[in-house]
């Protein structure tokens, strides 16, 4: 029986090898992770993330060809292909601070594959890496072998939070990268034959490992583009009356663009597009291309003008100020049918309140109130290194309170902001919302959620993004 361990039970980790262990009962699928907390979570009732359809997947095959353990060392020793899944945060200090991937991870997790290694492996990089991780963590590996003969492949993740279950089950594409050598090339094939158990080999691409690493910043390069691109047109569409929403379908009608990322909102979130962009900017430095560099920046700048600008519309509409005043956050985590707060645009949204001495009331679905205090508490990137290595979060951050419903949340406040686009924010009953608000009563929709026309019709001030202006706020911009 071919042996599988991945280093890391995160985000990729975990529902990626569920799904191949559901879908290979021939393999044995082992998942290991320093964190104890974490691997009795995946052995529980209780999952660690949330994710539609997960759930079943684990437990059809929970102890039967699929493992969770904190044995690290045993499982690596044992496998034949070991998927490595640690974080690769952007680094704080040093060369390349703010902008280059820290590589401490996953260099300590080849060192330790080297140690306990006794039998050939093939080891593939599933998170993101910059380019050329493998050729660093070959030199590792090739340097500590003991006569293994190790083969690195690139074998990067294309998951959307939120479908992750379906994009594995049905994915546009598996990409494979490896050496061009005989070796490389059978590692590659045999990596293929697992994923061949589901997926159809047409959607199966194998490329040299540089292509493969450079692949997965591109995609997510383009993508974050595309959102930035729309936001731009957004508070153009604002400041001319324009409404964003028909802009983006009359562009996304031209078959050369399409419709997907063209929906404007207070900005993109997520572990990777930020991160990856900041790596392309760091790589394009290094290699002597400052014009890109600054290119791709441009998109970052784009995000973060965003999120300023919709900060800057709350506290000019209600009167120049929202201190003491209750403002209510439905929704924090960066996207619908996730609890990952990772780089959510509301940290910078509720942190910008809280900067102006608002009082915020939170509500989110799938977040908890230990996760949303973490998050305000702590600085750039340190979401990315493992819990134990994060600053303490104090008990509270003072002002903010998580509450259990969206009703609650509202109940008082001057103003609602929509922050992320849970379909149980279309259906609320905005009617009762508003009778227990005091007037003027605001709603700034950072979604594109509700209708804004109906909510105008209950009395509320409503501001849409990219959307014709309520007349409340035309004669007050929002400059960032």
């Amino acid at each position: 029986m071919v042996k599988i361990c991945c280093i890391g039970a995160g985000y990729v980790g975990g529902p990626t090898m569920a799904v191949i262990a559901h879908k290979c009962p021939d393999i044995e699928v082992a998942v290991v992770d320093i964190s104890v907390s974490r691997i009795a979570a995946w052995n529980s009732d209780q999952l660690p993330i949330y994710e539609p359809g997960l759930d079943d997947v684990v437990k059809s095959c929970r102890g039967k060809n699929l493992f969770f353990s904190t044995d690290v060392e045993k499982h690596v020793f044992e496998a034949d292909i070991i998927f490595v899944s640690v974080n690769t945060p952007t680094k704080t200090r040093g060369l390349g601070a703010g902008k280059a991937a820290d590589l401490t991870y996953w260099e300590s997790a080849a060192r330790m594959i080297a140690d306990v290694s006794k039998s050939d492996k093939i080891v593939v990089e599933k998170s993101t890496v910059p380019v050329k991780t493998a050729e660093a963590i070959e030199k590792i590996l090739t340097h500590n072998s003991k006569g293994v003969n190790y083969q690195i492949l690139s074998n990067p993740e294309f998951l959307a939070e939120g479908t992750a279950i379906e994009d594995l089950f049905a994915p546009d594409r598996v990409l494979i990268g490896g050496r061009e050598t005989p070796d490389g090339q059978r590692a590659i094939k045999a990596l293929k034959e697992v994923y061949a158990h589901w997926v159809p080999e047409e959607r199966i691409i194998c490329t040299n490992l540089w292509s493969a690493e450079l692949s997965k910043l591109a995609a997510n390069a383009f993508l974050a583009q595309r959102i930035s691109s729309v936001n731009a047109m957004s508070a153009l569409c604002e400041a001319t009356g324009a409404d964003v929403a028909q802009v983006s379908h009359a562009v996304g009608k031209d078959t050369r663009i399409g419709h997907k990322f063209l929906n404007a909102s207070v900005g993109f979130g997520g572990s990777c597009f930020q991160k990856d962009i900041l790596n392309l900017v760091y790589i394009c430095e290094c290699n002597g291309l400052p014009e890109l560099a600054n290119y791709w920046k441009q998109v970052i700048k784009v995000n973060d003008y965003q999120k300023n600008r919709f900060v800057n519309r709350i506290v000019s509409s209600m009167f120049n100020t929202v201190s003491g005043k209750k403002i209510a956050i439905l929704g924090f985590a960066f996207k619908k049918d996730t609890g990952d707060t990772r780089e959510t645009p509301a940290i910078d949204v509720c942190k910008g309140l809280l900067g102006d001495k608002a009082t915020l009331s939170i509500y989110d679905p799938q977040v908890t109130e230990e996760q949303i205090q973490r998050d305000l508490s702590m600085n750039k990137f340190d979401w990315d290194h493992p819990v134990h290595l994060q600053p303490m979060s104090p008990s509270s951050v003072k002002q903010v309170s998580v509450v259990w419903d969206a009703y609650e949340a509202a109940k008082g406040a001057h103003g609602l902001c929509i922050l992320t686009e849970w379909d149980e924010f279309k259906n609320l009953d905005y009617k009762k919302i508003y009778d227990n608000m005091p007037k003027p009563a605001f709603v700034f929709d950072g979604r594109n959620v509700v209708n804004p026309q109906k909510l105008r019709e209950i009395g509320f001030i409503v501001y849409s993004i990219g959307k014709p202006l309520d007349s409340w706020l035309k004669d007050m911009p929002a400059v960032a």
